[in-house]
C-alpha cells in the first residue's frame, strides 16, 4: 500500500504533523540527514522541496531557501540520488513539492518512476492545472501508484473542491489563506469560516492544513479542523538559521507549545 494512505488509515484519532523543507538548503547534501533526523524527531510525513527560481505560491523564506538551494547547486536529479541513498532507512512517507516547470524538464515518466525507485509516496504541483493533471499526468502516476495531492484555498469552489475530492487519493492539501507561504501568529474569524464551511462538506480524503502555522494557536486550529497540520516557513527558518535539523526542531517543538 502507498505509505500516504498507510498513514492516514493507521493514524486512529491520532492528529498528524508534517513537515516542509527545500532540498539543498542550508547545504547541499543535507537532504539525507534532516529527512532522518524529522522521522527520529516524530514527525510523520515529510515535505522536500524543489527549488524553482519562480515559485509563485512561496513567500520570502522559502523563496530565499530555494535560491540557496539553486546556488549549491540542487537539481531534481541530485536530489533523487540523495533520497535513493537513504530509502532503505525512511519509513515514513515522501511527498516531493515542486513546480510544473522543472518536473516537465525531467519528464512525467521519468519522474514518477524516479519516484518509485527512491521510495517517494506523493507529489505537489502547486501550478499544474486540474485538466493537464487529469489527461496527463493522473495516468502516469497511478501506474506507478505515486498520490499527486492538490491544493486548495479559501478562493476554492465547493464544485471544484467536490471533483477534486472525487479524482485524487491520499489527501488534500487545504491552503489557510489564498496568500502566499509565511507564518502567522493566530488564524482569525475568517480562516475558522472556511475550516468551519470544508469540514460541512464531509469530503472523502483526509485534509492537512498548511500555511501558516508556527505556534500553539495555529497549530490547534489547524489540528482541530483537520487530521493534521503541515509547517514549513518555520522550520526552513529555524534550519537555516541552526544550521542542523536536531536544534531547529528542539526550537521549533518550543514555539509550538507557545
Amino acid at each position: 500500500m502507498n505509505k500516504i494512505n498507510e498513514l492516514f488509515r493507521n493514524r486512529g484519532d491520532r492528529k498528524l504533523l508534517s513537515l516542509y523543507f527545500c532540498a539543498g538548503c542550508p547545504k547541499l547534501e543535507m537532504t539525507g540527514k534532516v529527512i532522518l533526523t524529522l522521522q527520529k524527531r516524530g514527525i510523520d510525513m515529510i515535505e522536500v522541496g524543489i527549488p524553482f527560481s519562480d515559485p509563485l505560491a512561496d513567500g520570502p523564506v522559502i523563496q530565499s531557501a530555494g535560491t540557496v538551494a539553486l546556488k549549491n547547486g540542487m537539481t531534481l536529479k541530485k536530489l533523487f540520488g540523495q533520497l535513493k541513498a537513504i530509502k532503505d532507512q525512511v519509513n515514513i512517507p515522501l511527498v516531493l513539492m515542486g513546480y510544473l516547470n522543472v518536473i516537465m524538464h525531467y519528464g512525467f515518466e521519468n519522474f514518477f518512476k524516479s519516484c518509485v525507485e527512491c521510495g517517494v509516496s506523493g507529489c505537489i504541483i502547486p501550478d499544474l492545472p486540474f485538466k493537464d493533471y487529469q489527461e496527463d499526468v493522473k495516468p502516469i502516476a497511478d501506474r506507478y501508484d505515486v498520490r499527486v495531492i492538490m491544493m486548495i484555498s479559501p478562493e476554492t469552489s465547493e464544485e471544484r473542491i467536490h471533483f477534486i475530492d472525487d479524482h485524487t487519493e491520499g489527501f488534500i492539501y487545504m491552503v489557510s489563506s489564498a496568500s502566499i507561504t509565511g507564518a502567522q501568529s493566530n488564524f482569525g474569524d475568517a480562516k475558522l469560516a472556511y475550516f468551519n464551511r470544508i469540514n460541512a462538506m464531509n469530503l472523502r480524503n483526509p485534509r492537512m492544513i498548511g500555511f501558516g502555522i508556527s505556534n500553539k494557536q495555529t497549530l490547534k486550529s489547524a489540528q482541530d479542523n483537520a487530521a493534521g497540520a503541515i509547517i514549513g516557513s518555520k522550520f526552513v527558518s529555524l534550519l537555516n538559521e541552526t544550521g542542523d535539523p536536531d536544534q531547529a526542531m528542539d526550537r521549533l517543538y518550543e514555539a509550538l507549545e507557545h
